[in-house]
């Protein structure tokens, strides 16, 4: 059964808890499952995105050992409050509302609302939840208990134990299975990383907590692809990357399809040595010493738990959330001039980061449509407004004003205001240019650029860049340029200390190679990793993190791990006794075997 219940079987006469959480929904109808926020929740919830149209029903049934009143508990929050905000939902019980309404309380804290006494009338009882609004109201679960006084914890240590013990998982999750490789992450650098390690003959896992791969290259982010793969050093790199390329549909295009979900999977389905597990958040790492001997992933739907073991580990989560887990050294945010000498870098070290972006887009119709009042939205005038049929990649939240690891949900509600305001505004005020356009796509999975750095044995800068340093190990040879977002500046002006748009200066550089050193972890020892999270400063991650680049870093990290498996090395190993294996099969060569 996809349908988690449970059962806390106490004593005669005691207690009786039903838990529906309520990703594990059967029918999840127009409702959708987001795990942004399980590393702040421990869980995933679901959201009515309908973009300002309400969104049909999400339903269950629910097994209730008797018949009789139990106390039902909703864990929701009011999103965007002012002082009431719009994610207005209720919830049906045998098709019957309970009548309150949820999501409207004035709070943006998760917690549980008291729904009342309800009369449960059969031991299979059908749950719904109805959206009101279009507006992405959230319900995190539900319980029922026949103990009428009884209120479920808040706090996140006693509630994730409430919740773990409610659903019965254990210190023993399912093992999926041993790995040479496992790659946590299926973006476009972890995707490339698994395909590139399976072709050498290594058995690899590659887990994803989405439902697509691709990352911000998914139908589910809509980034389009950068960086050129055809002036490598080493020609074989960007096979694969080519092989992932949809074309180029832009920013934000409307169609999903024109992002290829559906050729990712099937391409990495055809590998005969690669096993792929979609949506699973892997939130627990097992190690010895500094050695990563498994990670713990949980099913962000049914919640079913599994382990992964393996030889070799390859963190392209984007977040570092593997080098976070194990130990690895790690850094988010600006260095200092001071302590990198790059001129482009901070006067003083800080928090800042890229932020996050939620793409839009509307499409014409023959007919004129309206569109909701948001008072609840960011607020636009004549004076200022964003006058775009869609979105490109300026539409941008963080820049230290938001953790993007803690604080995604956040960062997500506060574009979705951005958004919804301003198109609010465009089609009251600009009824000629936009009567007939719909809002027909809105991302709610936020599409970062930066957050960890895991540190590696060596840090790429911006001298390393500029001057196209080309060291022995040197093994992507990257193109963009130096990328670095701040908030555009008459998006300051209107709203200082909440800004949504972005602005940059590209700094042009010669085409540079990536050292193999900044792929491996400094202090993990069987710690690959690919991806916007490698080893640079902040500085000359502006130029890596775009992903064609980012999809070679994880086809040297399949090459790689070959070779670290052969020899029974480290990823240190390889650079330290058999770099010149490693460059041959950039190259294309075949060697000897070394001893």
């Amino acid at each position: 059964m996809t349908l988690l219940l449970a059962l806390l079987a106490l004593p005669a006469l005691a207690q009786k808890h039903i838990l529906v959480e309520t990703e594990s929904f059967e029918d999840k109808g127009g409702w959708v499952i987001d795990q942004q926020s399980f590393v702040v929740m421990n869980s995933s919830y679901i959201m009515a995105h309908g973009m300002g149209r309400p969104v049909k029903n999400a339903a269950t049934t629910a097994k209730f050992p008797k018949t009789g009143k139990y106390h039902l508990w909703v864990r929701t929050k009011d999103w965007a409050p002012f002082p009431k905000g719009p994610g207005k939902f209720q919830v049906l019980v045998d098709g019957k509302s309970v009548g309150q309404t949820f999501g409207e309380s004035g709070s943006d804290t998760w917690k549980w609302y008291d729904g009342g006494v309800i009369d449960i009338q059969n031991t299979d009882t059908k749950l719904a939840l109805k959206d009101l609004t279009g507006f992405n109201g959230r319900c995190d679960a539900l319980l029922f208990t026949d103990d009428l006084k009884f209120t479920p914890p808040n706090d996140l240590e006693a509630l994730t134990a409430f919740r773990r013990k409610l659903l019965n998982l254990t210190d023993k999750p399912q093992e999926a299975g041993r790995y040479d490789l496992v790659v946590v992450g299926g973006g476009i650098a972890g995707t490339c990383a698994a395909i590139s390690a399976a072709r050498m003959g290594l058995t690899v896992a590659l887990i994803q907590d989405r439902p697509v791969l691709g990352g911000n290259n998914s139908s589910e982010v809509r980034v389009h692809l950068m960086g050129d793969v055809d002036k490598n050093h080493y020609p074989k790199l960007g096979r694969i990357v080519r092989e992932m390329d949809n074309g180029d549909p832009g920013n934000g295009n409307p169609d999903a399809k024109e992002y290829g979900d559906a050729r990712k999977i099937s391409i990495v389905k055809a590998e005969k040595n690669l096993s792929l597990f979609l949506n699973t958040h892997v939130f627990k790492v097992e190690k010895e010493h500094d050695i990563i001997t498994a990670v713990v992933g949980r099913d962000i739907a049914t919640n079913q738990e599994r382990r992964f073991s393996g030889s070799f580990f390859s963190d392209c989560t984007g977040d570092g959330t593997v080098g976070f887990l194990a130990g690895a050294e790690f850094r988010m945010g600006r260095e200092s001039k001071d302590e990198t000498g790059e001129s482009l870098a901070a006067d003083k070290s800080d928090g800042f980061t890229l932020g996050t972006s939620n793409l839009w887009a509307s499409v014409d119709r023959d007919t004129v449509s309206s569109f909701p009042e948001t008072p609840w939205a960011m607020q636009f005038s004549d004076e200022y407004h964003i006058d775009e049929p869609k979105s490109d990649w300026q539409w941008e939240t963080g820049f230290g004003n938001f953790n993007t690891i803690t604080q995604a949900e956040q960062i997500r509600d506060h574009n979705l205001r951005a958004i919804y305001g301003n198109w609010s505004y465009l089609k009251k005020n600009k009824a000629a240019k936009y009567g007939k356009k719909d809002l027909a796509w809105v991302a709610y999975i936020g599409g970062k650029r930066e957050s960890r750095r895991i540190i590696g044995d060596y840090v790429l800068n911006q001298m390393d860049i500029q001057e196209g340093k080309f060291y022995p190990d040197g093994s992507v040879t990257a193109t963009w340029t130096i990328d670095l977002h701040f908030p555009d500046a008459k998006n300051s002006k209107y709203f200082e200390g909440q800004e949504f748009f972005a602005g940059t200066k590209h700094i042009k550089v010669a085409p540079y190679t990536i050292p193999y050193r900044c792929l491996y972890s400094k202090n993990i020892q069987n710690l690959f990793m690919a991806g916007r999270n490698i080893s640079t400063t902040h500085v000359a991650f502006g130029s890596t993190r775009v992903m064609r680049t980012c999809g070679m870093m994880g086809e040297v990290v399949g090459f790689a791990s070959y070779i670290a498996a052969k020899y029974k090395t480290t990823p240190r190993g390889v650079y330290k006794d058999h770099l010149p294996e490693l460059t041959g099969i950039l190259k294309g060569e075949t060697l000897a075997p070394q001893p």
